[in-house]
């Protein structure tokens, strides 16, 4: 019993060469990469979603557009449907005053318009998917990290029975088990970060089909001045109101 505690993981540390350190090293910076990644995006996202969830009310009880900017010049911008609405009434009254004075304000009210929220749908898609390929690199590449330590542990089990002439347990049993550690290791840091690149890559997926649908209802809204009556929320005030 005394010899089997001895070989645990302290024991594998102790005798790792220089190789089974630095990809352990690797292992450990990838996982705490992975983990903030996951906590980080994901406490994002929870509050980005709260937050959209109560703009869009406010938005949809809104009796005016300038009740909206009102509250967006008050209380700011701290989530996409507010960020696109903000960029979207401000150059509708840039375009109004000013025209097209520069060649990226070129065309009429609609297509600057249009120009401008493909921008903030472009930039907020950006911002979503900061990171997520990090998420994937780690995801895709810890298992092979942790093989390669597994085969160099295989290595060392080999040069050890050639050495001995004999292949005892006491002989391979530390590369052995430095092997089947390494593979544990690529398996722990592997698998949280697929489940979360998943989870965030549908939260935001989500997120930006509804952000499509609304950039869609608003561009309609400004460039027009009424709504899609068959695209309106059930129980929501109509858009027509909201002049």
């Amino acid at each position: 019993m005394g010899d089997a505690s001895a070989l645990g993981f302290g024991h594998f540390i102790a005798q790792a060469d220089i190789v089974a350190k630095i990809l352990l090293g690797v292992l450990a910076v990838m996982s705490a990469i992975s983990w903030y990644l996951i906590v980080y995006k994901g406490i994002g996202q929870i509050i980005r979603q709260g937050r959209s969830r109560r703009f869009l009310t406010f938005f949809w009880s809104a009796t005016s557009l300038e009740q909206v900017q009102h509250e967006l010049s008050i209380h700011g911008v701290n989530e996409p449907f507010g960020h696109l609405t903000a960029h979207s009434l401000h150059a509708q009254a840039h375009h109004a005053k000013f025209g097209a004075a520069k060649l990226e304000e070129a065309g009429s009210e609609t297509e600057f318009l249009t120009r401008t929220i493909k921008k903030v749908l472009d930039e907020e898609t950006t911002s979503l998917e900061n990171g997520l390929t990090m998420l994937a690199t780690i995801g895709a590449t810890a298992p092979f990290v942790g093989l390669f330590g597994t085969v160099w542990g295989v290595y060392h089990a080999l040069v050890a029975i050639g050495m001995s002439g004999s292949g005892m347990l006491d002989k391979v049993a530390g590369p052995v088990g430095e092997a089947l550690i390494m593979t544990g290791i690529g398996l722990a840091v592997a698998l949280p970060a697929v489940m979360g690149y998943n989870w965030l890559t549908r939260s935001n997926r989500v997120l930006t089909a509804k952000l499509d649908a609304f950039a869609f209802e608003l561009l309609t809204f400004l460039s027009m001045g009424r709504a899609l009556q068959a695209g309106r929320k059930p129980g929501s005030v109509p858009l027509a109101a909201v002049t």
